[in-house]
Order: structure tokens, then C-alpha cells, then sequence
């Protein structure tokens, strides 16, 4: 099971305040226990939603909107996608984390859908295309 783990964004981060250096040291160490477990997939940080964009959709109507964005405890600073054997899993090595904020902060975990999940509202010949291309992003 595929789950992606989002570190919520903080007043700090949306700031732009840069963790302090034993923050750095403690999150890289368990990034490699993550990895050394075979866990972690991917993990990066988020810039401040300052310097991004979004787009909304509405039929064929595109609208874009500059960062920063309102609500800073439904934003992302962050996210490690790791492969768990189930939920229990992930909610284990969530709570071993270091705190990846100064201060007060939450992370959210949300399985992904895997091509099964899907059953049969996704016919055989897109299953197959879906599959062909996670095969060739493994293989890069």
C-alpha cells in the first residue's frame, strides 16, 4: 500500500523560516531509517505557497491565482510518499517523526488509489496503458 504523508504548513513556513539546524539533522536521520526500511518512495519540502500558483478549473475555463494562499493549516510544507505494508504501519512510523515543525504541527496521511481500486470503472485497455507508463517511470 502506497500512502502519501503531508507535513501541514505552519505560520513559520509560510514565512519562509528555515528550520532550525537540529530540526535538519533529526529529519535527516529519519529519512534514513525510511529509507533504510525500504519505506520512503519520495520526500520533499514545499517552498511557501507565496511563490506558487494555482488553477482552477471550470469546463473549459482556466483561472490563476498567485500565492500566497489563505488558510496556512490546509496547506502542505511538505510530503514523503512511502509504500506500508497497511494503514497501522504508516501511523507507526508517523508518530516516531520528529516534530517537523517548530512549534505545534500536524502531518495528514492518505492512501493513494492503486490501479485495482478502480475495478471495473476503468476498462482493460486503460489499466494496461496506466500500467505501461508506472512501468517505464520505475524504469528512469
Amino acid at each position: 500500500m502506497r500512502v502519501m504523508v503531508l507535513v501541514k504548513a505552519t505560520q513559520d513556513s509560510e514565512a519562509g523560516t528555515m528550520p532550525p539546524p537540529e530540526l535538519l539533522e533529526a529529519m535527516g536521520k529519519y529519512n534514513e531509517e525510511l529509507a533504510k526500511a525500504g519505506l520512503l518512495l519520495a520526500g520533499e519540502g514545499l517552498k511557501p505557497s507565496s511563490q506558487g500558483k494555482r488553477v482552477a478549473f471550470d469546463g473549459e475555463s482556466r483561472t490563476v491565482t498567485d500565492g500566497p494562499f489563505p488558510a496556512t493549516g490546509e496547506l502542505v510544507a511538505g510530503f514523503w510518499l512511502w509504500e506500508v505494508k497497511d494503514m497501522a504501519e504508516a501511523m507507526e512510523w508517523a508518530k516516531r517523526c520528529p516534530n517537523p515543525m517548530p512549534g505545534p504541527s500536524e502531518i495528514e496521511i492518505r492512501p493513494l488509489f492503486e490501479l485495482e481500486d478502480f475495478g471495473d470503472a476503468m476498462p482493460p485497455e486503460l489499466a494496461a496503458q496506466e500500467e505501461k507508463l508506472r512501468g517505464q517511470l520505475r524504469g528512469r
